[in-house]
């Protein structure tokens, strides 16, 4: 796919549901008493993997595109899936967080994804899970997907992860649901808490301590409705487009911005991002907000510590920003950059380098000098979304044509984007 310079962005842009609390939503009311009414829930790959995974297990899920109804058969109402594995796609959320809820049915099930899924690791579900009496293996003895759960059943522990996932944490909630006496989960830094707030919302007994999050043994959940806010990591783009092209202004309408999730707004404002909140609610516990974002002047910044949880997915559109700013930008504490549907440090050093940026990779991050112009290149996406929409965005401020490889696995997470971003550019296509 071809892309070119733009001379401005202009308009309003409502970005698809958020692909954490979508995926979320779906497992809860799988697992509740009642129906769950689920509105604005992401469309993109990934989600419908969720979805189709809980109808292979004997839920009614009715999708009719905008509104999703979750028919939950309770907590002990999922069916075995028969012998074929249960295929995750490409998503990392539905492989890890399910295995939670897996662990302690009364069946087994292989669970399995694309060729990106069975290269990412398990291990970090697999320990805690295993150290709650599951029975859960790698069927390649590699620590990845396929993965063979046998249901058994489960006890509460005290797990103190050594990274800061809401993956790892979710997966850990989920199976405490099942788990006799309590579970904690102490994080290094607090990650994304959508879990805790929706498990809230559909009755279970949890709550956080600082940097933990405690949940006791249900005996059943109960439906909810719920609406979802505009997801932040696929606002990023827009935020950083609207920063990086000459007389750019951009609103963003319903955007979630829980506290765990909003580092992205954090850093555009210390690079001196004109980014304002134009007004702001809250619907479950999640709270959402207006943004308006003008082209700025950016200067280099320094990215690190606990902000980096709030975001690891936004992180390689930051560095194409930095590309754009005034003096240095420094990643660091980004290590799980390395395993996320690619190695998004080696891959952001290796496209950036291509357009013409100053880029150095890092052990746990990048060291990006800016100022210098870029240029159109052909760039490989490595079929991961955040980095095809990337580029794109890089690709509006380059010098020439960028042709993006593989740019179509945005359907992942935003079938639009490519739509969205031509309207805005008052192009029919980019």
């Amino acid at each position: 796919m071809l892309f070119h310079s733009v001379s401005r962005l202009k308009g309003e842009v409502s970005v698809p549901g958020d692909k954490s609390i979508s995926h979320r939503s779906v497992m809860l009311g799988s697992i509740a008493k009642g129906t769950t009414e689920i509105t604005n829930y992401l469309q993109g790959a990934d989600c419908l993997s969720t979805i189709a995974c809980f109808r292979r297990m004997g839920i009614s899920i009715e999708n009719n595109g905008s509104t999703v109804l979750v028919h939950g058969n309770g907590l002990r109402g999922l069916k075995a899936p028969g012998s074929a594995p249960l295929d995750c796609g490409n998503s990392g959320t539905t492989t890890r967080l399910i295995s939670g809820i897996l662990a302690p049915q009364n069946f087994s099930v292989t669970l399995t994804g694309d060729a990106s899924i069975q290269k990412r690791p398990m291990k970090r579900v697999i320990e805690p899970l295993s150290q709650m009496g599951a029975d859960i293996t790698s069927v390649k003895g590699n620590g990845c997907a396929p993965l063979a759960i046998h249901g058994k059943p489960l006890h509460g522990i005290h797990y103190i992860s050594p990274v800061a996932s809401a993956q790892v944490k979710s997966a850990i909630l989920l199976a405490g649901l099942y788990a006799e006496g309590e579970t904690r989960v102490t994080e290094p830094s607090i990650s994304r808490n959508h879990t805790e707030l929706m498990l809230k919302g559909f009755g279970a007994d949890v709550r956080t301590e600082g940097k933990d999050a405690i949940v006791s043994q249900a005996r059943e959940l109960h439906s909810a409705k719920l609406d979802v806010p505009g997801d932040i990591s696929s606002a990023a783009f827009f935020l950083a487009a609207g920063l990086m092209v000459p007389g750019s202004e951009i609103l963003l309408k319903n955007v979630g911005i829980n506290p765990t999730r909003d580092g992205i707004l954090q850093v555009c404002r210390q690079m001196g991002g004109d980014v304002t909140i134009l007004r702001q609610w809250e619907e479950g516990g999640e709270p959402a907000a207006d943004i308006l974002v003008r082209h700025s002047a950016l200067s280099g910044t320094v990215i690190q510590g606990e902000i980096i949880p709030t975001l690891i997915d936004e992180l390689p559109v930051i560095a194409a920003m930095a590309c754009l700013a005034k003096g240095e930008t420094v990643i660091r504490d980004a290590a799980e950059l390395k395993v996320k549907e690619s190695n998004r440090i080696e891959v952001m050093v290796k496209n950036l380098s291509a357009m013409g940026a100053d880029v150095t990779g890092t052990e746990d991050g990048m060291v990006i000098r800016g100022g210098r112009p870029l240029h159109g290149a052909v760039i490989d996406s490595f079929l991961d979304h955040r980095i095809a929409m990337t580029f794109a965005v890089a690709a509006l401020c380059a010098e020439g044509t960028t042709e993006i490889r593989g740019a179509e696995c945005v359907n992942i997470s935003y079938p639009d984007f490519y739509k969205d971003l031509a309207r805005l550019s008052g192009q029919i296509s980019l």
